[in-house]
């Protein structure tokens, strides 16, 4: 069992779920708390409902499954930079077994959707799709 904070700024205020790992994460559609949590091994895990507002506009405009390998990470667990976004629950990794065509199309249309502030660019993640949200996006959905 996950204790899962997610930040609604709708209301201004941060709301906490319980959910098995094979459940859904709140306000994700397609997206499971193991997928979120990835190999993070903390109980304790948040995120920003604006994140899930933009990985459900990327999943239904791709139109089908899209794998998630990592999105958030515990300051103490690496594999990131000190200034990852995944820190702070705000990045997603994704489509890592997908073709290398499959990603680019998928890099092309989460960066034409406009719903993210950064998405490396393939030279930085040839093997999957990294995208963040940072601080100043709104999403008006």
């Amino acid at each position: 069992m996950a204790r899962i904070m997610v930040y609604n700024p709708s209301t201004n205020r941060m709301e906490v779920y319980y959910r098995g790992l094979s459940e859904k994460m709140p306000y994700a559609n397609n997206m499971t708390v193991r997928e979120f949590r990835g190999n993070s091994r903390s109980d304790i895990i948040w995120t920003d409902k604006r994140l899930m507002d933009s990985w459900n506009i990327l999943r239904r405009e791709y139109g089908k499954p899209i794998t998630i390998g990592a999105a958030f990470k515990r300051i103490g667990e690496g594999g990131h930079s000190s200034m990852s976004q995944h820190y702070a629950g705000m990045a997603l990794d994704m489509a890592q077994t997908f073709s290398s065509t499959e990603r680019d199309k998928l890099r092309d249309l989460a960066i034409q959707l406009g719903i993210f502030t950064y998405v490396e660019p393939k030279v930085l993640t040839p093997t999957w799709v990294s995208a963040n949200l940072e601080e100043g996006i709104l999403l008006f959905i």
